[in-house]
């Protein structure tokens, strides 16, 4: 267990995952299957097989001569993701999964089907560095950053769980993603850079999905943040912000004190001007906290100094509960009074919707500590 305000910005050496398909760039693919002893454009089928059918069952692979089924599966597409469990709430809609990697890490992704989209939000870490102590995943530390293959197979798991049939409303399709379970995106740049590409990439090469319908959210790494905006990938960036003022932020997001508010949310800022992706701005409320009215207005003045016009949309979190914790969630009439005092200020806002809460599946609620019990309770 870290220390309080302790950072781990660098993982701890693990064992790296095995080489999977979803590891490599489009251009990399018929290269490792020609090493491989076959014919390249065997890679394009087998991408189709991946993203498209979201299919990594040899038997079904009609089209890739039998007898090379088995080794192209056992080479290109190792078994990354156990599960372990799943549990559901809102009548099936939102589904939690607990998941085994490769070397017995465990990490959550969480699925949830709304009536016009269904969101997937998946870890890129197991545990997580950054130790928000309001947050039940930074509680536990930062056990390992995950693989591409293994953040992107998170979405490819939902997305055939739905092509199944197996989620409440029928047979769907992802349409949206979010980099907003367990770990902390930006420390992980490379895999989550690559994953990224993998969601976006036009079918068959990736998931096909749209830019603006993939979030990533961070507690603000700024040479991260400045990455990614000269990445030419063009997602929605989410930043966790939380308190406008460096004094309280120190407490409750640790990397503060490395990067500032001002530096934070300047970044932040130069993230929309080179994307023209407007950014989101979470923000969890916590009652006598954070919560006060002065500092609605203050947070409104932050944003408004770092950049001129809507460049910015608030979402503000109602505290999600975990065991044990001292925080917990705004009053009503605190939250209405900070919702008002923003949009007086011009500032977009709305408050989010707390899917998962009652399966410990919402924001800050995904506990690296408690996952290791609930994996031997379930047997795996």
């Amino acid at each position: 267990m870290p220390a309080p305000g302790e950072l781990t910005l660098v993982a701890p050496r693990r064992a790296k995952p095995p080489r999977h398909l979803a590891d490599l760039a489009p251009g990399e693919r018929k290269a490792a299957v020609e090493e491989l002893g076959h014919k390249g454009f065997r890679a394009k089928q087998l991408a189709t097989h991946y993203f498209t059918h979201h299919n990594a069952d040899p038997e079904t692979w009609t089209d890739v001569p039998a007898k090379d089924r088995e080794a192209l599966a056992g080479a290109l597409f190792p078994p990354l993701l156990t599960p372990v469990r799943d549990i559901t709430c809102d009548e099936g809609t939102t589904r939690k999964t607990l998941w085994r990697l490769f070397d017995g890490a465990l990490v959550e992704s969480v699925l949830m089907r709304y009536p016009d989209r269904v969101t997937v939000c998946v870890s890129s870490q197991a545990g997580c560095g950054m130790n928000c102590p309001f947050c039940a995943t930074g509680q536990g530390g930062l056990t390992r950053n995950m693989s591409t293959a293994e953040i992107v197979d998170q979405v490819v798991a939902a997305a055939r769980a739905l092509d199944r049939g197996e989620v409440a409303g029928g047979p769907g399709r992802v349409s949206n993603v979010v980099f907003m379970g367990m770990g902390e995106p930006l420390a992980n740049y490379a895999a989550t850079s690559a994953a990224v590409a993998r969601l976006i990439d036009p079918t068959p090469d990736g998931l096909g999905l749209s830019r603006r319908s993939v979030t990533v959210s961070t507690v603000g790494l700024v040479p991260g943040i400045a990455k990614l905006a000269n990445s030419g990938l063009g997602v929605t960036l989410a930043l966790s912000l939380h308190a406008p003022d460096d004094e309280l932020r120190d407490t409750l997001v640790p990397i503060n004190t490395r990067y500032p508010v001002a530096e934070v949310v300047g970044t932040a800022h130069d993230y929309f001007v080179t994307t023209g992706r407007r950014v989101s701005i979470e923000y969890a409320l916590i009652r006598d906290i954070n919560d006060q009215a002065w500092r609605a207005d203050e947070l409104a003045r932050v944003l408004a100094f770092a950049g001129p016009g809507a460049w910015a949309h608030v979402n503000l979190i109602p505290l999600n509960p975990t065991p044990g914790s001292k925080w917990t969630a705004s009053r009503a009439k605190d939250e209405r009074t900070f919702v008002r005092r923003l949009e007086a200020a011009g500032v977009p806002v709305t408050v989010r919707d707390t899917r998962g809460r009652e399966i410990d599946g919402a924001c800050g609620q995904l506990a690296a500590a408690d996952l290791e019990a609930i994996a031997e309770e379930a047997g795996a």
